[in-house]
């Protein structure tokens, strides 16, 4: 039997919490992106895609200043003060939000909130930047304020980097709040703009069972190395704004000036960037084979330019693309997490049969599979009435 959805099993927590019925619950997806990986923070594009599983939270009034805050993982309520520097919690992103929200007059002076999650923690499905969202949305309406969606998703951006300290960009939290059901959307780091174009597909999410956190990996490291690459480009090329910008004709120069591992990290990423256009263009044009066949070079990529992969999901891409399917690869910033493979529909039974059987095999467990097409952003839910 599947269990209730996120959003009744966060209001049924604030009720067995605080006693009382939420006033309001608001869900945000999970993200899987497509294409530009470690693009964001570079100038280059993202092709993010939400995907079905969601956090929810229930809010309610509390008498100010108090926030008391509670989740399905960590069961005990919580009572946080707003005005404190992070501890290392899951109630920091929360925090973080309250004191965003406030910079811009936004936030309630007191609230309770519980929250629930489908998104497995530590995955790179951006569940971070879902519950981010989902609070913004939520605190900033029991204050009795409507935000736009750039208003929102800074909100949470800077919850999560300012506050928190994740050296993240805004394209988990772009994802959570502008998604919508059956498209991909194609940001432009560098400028903004926006497209959105058609995913039909089913995504199949494979767990590595190596769980990643961004501040615990070599993710804060690979930024460091992108922000010397950059410098060390500029004195060949000074009017380089970002590294997405340098020419793939240029690389032969790029390798030439720079020490091997930021000349490789340079190679990632131009060619994640010309990746990231070429999907848009598979997209447009319905050619999932041709969207699988660019997982397999941006995996590549990943475990031979950017040293981000680990050796269960070099295992899995390879037993999902020897098994028939179109493509697949580590998604989110690396070092474990989930790998997404993308299967032709009338292959699926065999292809995940065998990845299953090659994963008990391989890495002497079972493998949790699931499957997601895309889904919807930020949403407000029906409060149930028990």
């Amino acid at each position: 039997m599947s269990l209730p959805s996120p959003a009744k099993r966060a209001a049924g927590l604030f009720r067995d919490a605080f006693g009382m019925r939420p006033a309001l619950v608001v869900s945000a997806p999970g993200r899987v992106n497509l294409a530009g990986e470690h693009t964001d923070y570079n100038g280059g594009p993202v092709l993010p895609v939400a995907i079905e599983r969601r956090t929810a939270v229930a809010v309610g009034a509390a008498p100010p200043p108090r926030f008391e805050l509670v989740s399905e993982g960590y069961g005990s309520v919580e009572a946080v003060d707003a005005c404190l520097p992070p501890r290392g919690a899951w109630t920091d992103y929360v925090v973080g939000v309250v004191r965003a929200l406030a910079e811009i007059g936004a936030a309630p002076s007191g609230a309770r909130l519980a929250a629930a999650s489908s998104i497995p923690a530590g995955a790179g499905l951006a569940s971070s930047a879902a519950l981010a969202v989902a609070a913004a949305r939520a605190l900033s309406l029991l204050a009795r304020r409507q935000l736009g969606p750039h208003e929102l998703i800074d909100a949470a951006f800077r919850a999560e980097h300012d506050h928190v300290g994740v050296p993240c960009g805004r394209m988990d939290q772009s994802s959570a709040v502008l998604a919508r059901a059956g498209s991909a959307l194609l940001l432009e780091t560098a400028t903004g703009a926006l497209e959105r174009l058609p995913f039909r597909g089913r995504i199949w999410l494979v767990e590595t069972g190596v769980s990643r956190r961004l501040g615990e990996s070599g993710y804060a490291a690979r930024r460091r190395e992108c922000a010397e690459a950059l410098a060390l480009c500029r004195e060949r090329w000074p009017a380089l704004r970002y590294l997405a910008e340098v020419a793939p004709e240029d690389l032969p120069t790029v390798s030439r000036l720079l020490p091997p591992p930021l000349a490789a990290r340079v190679r990632h990423v131009v060619g994640e960037t010309a990746r990231a256009r070429a999907a848009a263009r598979a997209l447009a044009a319905g050619d999932l084979a041709a969207l699988g066949r660019l997982w397999l070079e941006s995996h590549a990529s990943l475990r031979d330019e950017y040293a981000s992969s680990v050796r269960e999901a070099d295992l899995i891409v390879a037993a999902a693309a020897r098994h028939g399917a179109y493509g697949a690869r580590l998604i989110g910033g690396g070092w474990g997490g989930v790998v997404a493979v993308l299967v032709p529909p009338e292959r699926e039974p065999r292809v995940l049969a065998e990845l299953a059987r090659e994963c008990r095999t391989a890495l002497g467990r079972a493998a949790e599979i699931w499957s997601s097409r895309a889904g919807s952003g930020v949403r407000r839910e029906a409060v149930p009435a028990t």
